[in-house]
């Protein structure tokens, strides 16, 4: 919320170092994401946030299915991010296929193992190089 309106709130200069005032903002909440809009509601441009939150399925899953069918994956993340981007990166076509091949070949995995698959599952952060 603005300064002006909440003590914590973020000032309007804040604000644009963080997020600029034209570029495209895309983030994972873990609530609803119109939650989110609320707070970002009076901001400038405040469209240009694509808010990725939680949105009932009405069903119980893995953990990992329920982020993909809340549309909050990292590949949901990164497909929408590709294709908000100003300028399209060397790669991006590849990691965009990637990331579409990775959608179905965990929709097939989850239905055949009923379980996450293992690259998901088993992830852990790698060890950090001292």
């Amino acid at each position: 919320m603005p300064a002006e309106i909440h003590p914590h709130g973020m000032s309007r200069e804040q604000f644009q170092g963080l997020f600029g005032e034209t570029t495209q903002v895309v983030c994972a909440f873990h609530g609803y994401a119109r939650a989110l809009h609320q707070l970002l509601h009076g901001r400038p441009n405040a469209s240009r946030f694509h808010v990725h939150g939680y949105s009932e399925q009405g069903t119980t899953t893995t953990p990992f299915d329920m982020v993909v069918l809340n549309e909050m994956s990292r590949y949901h993340l990164v497909l929408d991010a590709l294709r908000r981007a100003r300028r399209i990166a060397p790669g991006a076509l590849a990691l965009e296929r990637h990331c579409e091949a990775m959608l179905v070949r965990h929709h097939t995995y989850i239905r055949e193992q009923l379980e996450d698959m293992p690259e998901v599952r088993d992830w852990t952060w790698p060890e950090q190089a001292v």
